[in-house]
């Protein structure tokens, strides 16, 4: 696959879950950071709202992009690192990860010869390299490939397919070194009461209400509130310095979120932002800290459901397009009521059930005068 003006790179293109992107082996891609954030705008199309020179597809949750390779830790097999490549403003986050994308790294790296599928199911232990987290993804399989027809529905994503049932540990404090960055399970940010938490993605959630909301708002009535996402925008600056995480405004990360009571026979009803516009169903990792500080004494998700007392126990999260389950595992010492105690609450593992596809494979093509190749 040769071109005299333009440079060929291998690639899956895949759906995870409710996201999808070009999936990559690490080999096949510069290794330099920089030049590497070059070739994935040019791949995508990065700097246009349709990406209409790339394979995206002008939404945050289809500019994502995986990066494949065999772990180099003991207790996993694959080591996937993730990247998320603005719509428009031709940049790349690698700060945060992606549990939607995840959910497609075991189907890939059967597909990739990266791991040997076996017999009907196959796990694989996955090393999230963006956050240190650790996944096992259990792939349908048929002995020697990837299975992707089958029966099981997500909420957000046409049809059905194979499940990928995902097992998350580690994911507390995965990205900040803290399960409750400011140190705190309450904070007040401009007038705002906020929970700031770390849970497979730092995350600052509100209750919907704060803002004079309902929580139960279409995508696109939050994306047209211009007053909202610039008074989210504010705490959200002000919370990722006290989360430590410094200067975030060119980051994705902390991601915001609003929780309200459950409507639809769920758990509570949740809302999530990318951060810069909402996001169209739940991101799995948005999922994991949100149904955490939902079940979690003293935050924002005080008087808004009805907490279970037995571990492991689902936390249904009520989206725009339907539902996703969250399984939670945790020890609770004491059911204090003290807000500011931390110590009384820890988080074992966070599983979900999610689906794959495998859509295209090929050669994407990026200019020489960006990336010459090896």
């Amino acid at each position: 696959m040769q071109s005299m003006t333009q440079t060929a790179i291998p690639f899956l293109l895949m759906r995870g879950g409710s996201s999808r992107g070009p999936y990559f082996k690490q080999q096949d891609l510069p290794q330099d950071r920089k030049l590497l954030e070059q070739v994935l705008i040019h791949a995508i199309g990065s700097g246009h709202p349709l990406n209409i020179d790339g394979i995206g597809g002008g939404n945050p949750v289809t500019t994502k992009v995986a990066i494949l390779s065999r772990s180099s830790l003991a207790d996993c097999d694959i080591d996937y690192f993730f990247a998320q490549v603005s719509v428009e403003g031709k940049t790349v986050d690698f700060k945060p990860t992606c549990g939607n994308i995840l959910s497609a790294v075991g189907p890939a790296a059967i597909e990739m010869g990266l791991i040997t599928a076996t017999g009907t199911e196959t796990q694989v232990r996955i090393h999230a390299v963006n956050t240190g987290a650790k996944a096992t993804a259990l792939v349908q399989t048929n002995g020697t490939a990837a299975i992707y027809d089958g029966t099981y529905h997500i909420d957000g994503v046409p049809g059905t397919a194979a499940p990928v049932t995902l097992n998350f540990t580690g994911v507390a404090g995965s990205s900040t070194g803290a399960f409750l960055p400011t140190g705190n399970v309450k904070d007040e940010i401009d007038g705002i009461e906020v929970t700031c938490m770390d849970v497979a993605m730092p995350m600052v959630i509100a209750q919907a209400r704060s803002f004079g909301l309902t929580g139960y708002e279409t995508i696109e009535q939050l994306n047209a509130d211009s007053d909202f996402f610039a008074h989210m925008e504010q705490i959200r600056l002000a919370a990722g310095d006290k989360m430590g995480m410094g200067d975030v405004s060119e980051s994705v990360t902390p991601k915001f979120g609003l929780l309200a009571p459950a409507k639809n026979g769920g758990s509570i009803a949740a809302r999530y932002f990318m951060p810069w516009s909402a996001h169209p169903t739940m991101a799995v990792t948005g999922a994991q800290c949100l149904a955490t500080c939902a079940i979690t004494p003293g935050t924002v998700a005080d008087n808004l459901l009805t907490r279970p007392t037995l571990a492991p126990a689902t936390i249904t999260l009520e989206h725009p397009m339907g539902t996703m389950d969250v399984i939670l595992d945790w020890e609770q010492s004491s059911q204090s009521s003290n807000a500011n105690n931390k110590n009384t609450f820890i988080l074992k593992s966070a599983g979900l059930v999610r689906s794959a596809r495998k859509i295209a494979q090929g050669h994407v093509f990026v200019p020489r005068t960006v990336w010459s190749g090896k």
